[in-house]
């Protein structure tokens, strides 16, 4: 296998892996053949339709929030600060986490530390404003204020912690143990 064959397979190993799991869930499981293409094809389809607005909003961030106010604000240097924006960041928007990688990705690429990256993904899966609300209605107060009193200082222990084991270098690739893990 020469080497763009080997670059091919390694950029959509994940996919086709998808795919062959996919296959063989249908094969081994004719009877559920209906919902799993149902489930399937409602989760594709709200992804085309979120995914336009989220790469517009991705072009609207990259204008208009500048690299030195990324490094600023969420940069290495802005200690629990940055991580405290990052937990209002990823708490504010409603919508799937899928949402957030690329919002992610084009933090750190204008320089935003893992830890301000790990607090605002986990932020967004587990903080989300009307999700509190929620919470509140079927839990009460008390419990939505301490597990979201916890959360917050978990996910921020858990960022600090990350970027002690991971490495953003100068070309945006991460690395753990000086060893790649994105191309």
């Amino acid at each position: 296998m020469n080497k763009k064959d080997r670059g091919l397979l390694k950029s959509y190993g994940i996919t086709l892996i998808v795919i062959l799991v996919f296959a063989a869930v249908l094969f081994y499981f004719p009877q559920s053949k209906d919902k799993i293409i149902g489930y399937s094809t409602t989760y594709f389809l709200e992804l085309l339709l979120i995914l336009p607005a989220v790469m517009i909003l991705m072009g609207l961030f990259s204008v208009w929030i500048s690299k030195e106010s990324v490094i600023k604000y969420l940069g290495k240097e802005a200690g629990i600060k940055g991580a405290l924006i990052s937990v209002f960041l990823g708490s504010l928007p409603t919508g799937p986490l899928y949402i957030a990688f690329p919002i992610a990705a084009s933090l750190i690429k204008k320089g935003a530390s893992i830890s301000n990256i790990i607090v605002f993904l986990s932020a967004w899966a587990c903080l989300k404003i009307p999700q509190e609300l929620v919470e509140i209605q079927f839990l009460g107060f008390k419990f939505m204020a301490l597990r979201w009193i916890l959360t917050v200082v978990l996910v921020i222990g858990m960022g600090f912690l990350i970027e002690k084991i991971v490495d953003i270098k100068e070309d945006n690739k991460i690395f753990v143990d000086n060893v790649p893990l994105n191309k």
